[in-house]
């Protein structure tokens, strides 16, 4: 096809000519440029046939420019250093946006560490900081994007997308059911070694709502550890401290592994809670904020 007047070559003919002259040699432009040399003289040729010119003298060992080549690079070369320049900005704010990802002490130890390597292996250029807190407060910060809490969906002047649901049954390490025999037996769990979490939340299920939902009339529980986050109650219970309460979806991989049993089957609550993904309303949502969102989504998704 013919070039207009007005018609453009292609970019790279104008980065091999510009290395081209640079080192006054096809060779040196190749061993810079990492193509062959006559592919270096392939594009230089193509682009004298675009501008109908010669650009280069060619001797038997080395280039010069001739007089079009020369007024050619003189042109060129500050177009090219700015097109480098605005590339190399869009990468610099490309891999320096980072998204602030808060969520409560379980689901981060739990839920989402777990599954942050294998999103940084798809997505390398996109940089998470997790802000793991038990306070609404900081999770709910204006500097945060996303976080995640458990609750009913309601928070004020945001926006809230259900993760899962909030199921909760008794475990305890192989282990400890081996050599207790009796925490198979729904009605005697209150006399074992129980695990509880201290929480400011008054929602929180605690042992005494848990066995009041399934039993009556249960003795005072007099034998309890108690821990004021999650994941240490759990790893407590691996540990063979005690039974404790087990929320689905956030200790299902350690029932997978075997580190926890449930010692009376399937009895369970479901209550009315759930964990959500929110983020404040009418945030406008960029490329990066979209690829955490359908992230967490399809986590969330393939866990139910």
């Amino acid at each position: 096809m013919q070039a207009n007047k007005t018609s453009l070559p292609p970019l790279d003919y104008l980065l091999t000519f510009e290395v081209a002259a640079k080192h006054e040699s096809f060779s040196g432009a190749s061993r810079e440029i990492g193509i062959s040399e006559s592919a270096i003289s392939r594009k230089v040729r193509l682009l004298e046939q675009h501008y109908k010119t010669p650009l280069f003298r060619r001797g038997s060992k080395s280039i010069s420019l001739t007089a079009q080549g020369a007024l050619l690079l003189k042109k060129i070369q500050p177009s090219l250093k700015n097109l480098r320049d605005v590339s190399a900005a869009m990468f610099e704010q490309e891999n320096s946006q980072q998204i602030n990802l808060a969520a409560t002490n379980s689901v981060t130890t739990l839920w989402l560490i777990p599954r942050l390597r294998n999103f940084k292996t798809v997505h390398s250029n996109t940089n998470i900081a997790v802000i793991a807190s038990d306070e609404d407060s900081e999770c709910l910060a204006e500097n945060v994007d996303f976080a995640i809490l458990r609750g009913d969906g309601q928070w004020p002047d945001h926006t809230s997308q259900k993760l899962f649901g909030e199921t909760i049954f008794p475990v305890c390490s192989p282990e400890f059911l081996a050599n207790n025999p009796t925490a198979a037996d729904l009605e005697t769990l209150s006399t074992l070694s129980l695990i509880e979490v201290s929480s400011k939340h008054p929602e929180w299920m605690n042992w005494n709502d848990w066995l009041t939902g399934h039993i009556s009339g249960f003795p005072a529980l007099s034998k309890r550890s108690v821990f004021n986050a999650y994941p240490h109650a759990i790893q407590a219970a691996v540990d063979g401290l005690g039974i404790a309460l087990g929320w689905s979806y956030l200790i299902d991989p350690l029932l997978e592994s075997g580190e926890l049993v449930r010692p009376i089957g399937d009895i369970q609550t479901r209550t009315e809670y759930g964990y959500y993904l929110l983020q404040r309303a009418k945030t406008p949502m960029d490329l990066k904020l979209q690829i955490v969102k359908d992230w967490l989504l399809t986590e969330s998704a393939a866990s139910t």
